[in-house]
């Protein structure tokens, strides 16, 4: 079951050291409130999409277990990327050190890459300089690195389903998503996750309601997920020595769901809120390589670089879900659909007792 986890958030985080390869790092080239900026646009997307996915795949009936009752829930929230944030504008960020385009592409975009120019005034401390001791303006190459939807599940952001329900008194459901702190791969990376959810059917309260196929219930859930790893050493146009980035994402959602519950299959849908927010924190050394020309001749700037504080991301909607459940004895096969900002499949399958 961990291991099922595991895969998807893998991919992800594959995808982002992919990305480490790549360049995302050269973002640090840039002054450091335009990296910030930079760094945002690009990863706000996957933040973004992966609130919307955790919020997803609590419930596949509102009909809640009888006491001890109970089932473990396998499966996958997948959050579609809008086509308007697969790229982000670079000239509405109002950076002050990055020329050369227009636009970029977003992590969750496509991947092409883009190219930039990076210029900044500085004070050489190079005594072999002409102008040490001089201001003057040093210049890098900083490629963006493209986006990797291709690679990712159904072309979204995913997030593992891996829960268990149990019935409890007073027709109340507590949910627990959980899986301890595991290493991924061999450079450093790890991921971990909890969820709690209650779930109060209220079917009861409309008198002859509890005579029919039809429950009602309310939802609250709560997931965390940290997600790391360690960016290579390197060297070239930068330097980057025992780096490693860190996502920290927590994810809130509130539900009125109700559903249709016959012997072999269910129709359920709910209406509710979501939200969300999530932070990237960068650690390490780096060191960034410029040049400059004075009189004819080239030379080379070492500049140390500061990764961006503390950068946080929010999501937060309305949702509204439909979805199936089709029961084959203890054994359950459900899909549903959520409209939100970031519209979400989520599917998997259950094995239910009581």
């Amino acid at each position: 079951m961990k291991k099922y986890a595991l895969l998807f958030i893998a991919t992800l985080t594959l995808s982002l050291n992919s990305k480490a390869q790549d360049g995302f790092e050269n973002i640090l080239l840039a002054d450091k409130n335009d990296a910030t900026k930079l760094m945002q646009g690009y990863f706000a997307p996957a933040m973004e999409g992966f609130i919307y996915s955790m919020n997803n795949g609590w419930f596949h009936t509102a009909k809640v277990h009888k006491v001890l009752g109970f089932d473990l829930t396998i499966g996958l929230s997948a959050a579609k990327v809008p086509t308007e944030r697969e790229l982000f504008n670079l000239t509405a960020l109002g950076l002050t050190s990055i020329s050369g385009a227009s636009s970029a592409s977003t992590f969750a975009g496509p991947s092409n890459s883009t190219s930039l120019t990076v210029t900044r005034n500085v004070t050489i401390n190079d005594p072999a300089s002409p102008a040490n001791g001089q201001s003057q303006n040093v210049t890098a190459n900083l490629t963006l690195p493209g986006g990797v939807v291709g690679d990712l599940p159904l072309k979204a952001v995913p997030a593992p389903l891996v829960q268990f329900n149990i019935g409890l008194p007073g027709k109340f459901e507590a949910s627990v998503r959980y899986f301890p702190e595991t290493d991924l791969g061999d450079d450093g990376g790890k991921a971990g996750m909890y969820g709690l959810g209650l779930k109060k059917e209220i079917t009861d309260w409309f008198g002859p309601l509890g005579k029919t196929p039809l429950h009602v219930s309310l939802l609250a859930a709560y997931t965390s997920m940290d997600v790391s790893y360690g960016i290579p050493n390197q060297t070239g146009d930068i330097t980057i020595n025992n780096a490693k980035a860190e996502f920290n994402l927590s994810a809130y959602t509130i539900q009125a769901i109700a559903s249709l519950n016959f012997p072999f299959i269910n129709i359920y849908g709910g209406l509710g809120y979501g939200s969300g927010n999530s932070s990237l924190v960068m650690s390490g050394t780096y060191e960034g390589n410029y040049s400059y020309n004075i009189a004819g001749t080239s030379y080379t700037e070492k500049i140390d670089l500061s990764p961006p504080s503390n950068m946080e991301f929010d999501a937060s909607g309305f949702k509204t879900t439909v979805g199936a459940r089709l029961s084959l004895g203890f054994f359950k096969i459900f899909a549903d659909y959520t409209l939100q900002e970031y519209n979400t499949i989520s599917a998997g399958i259950a094995i239910s007792i009581r």
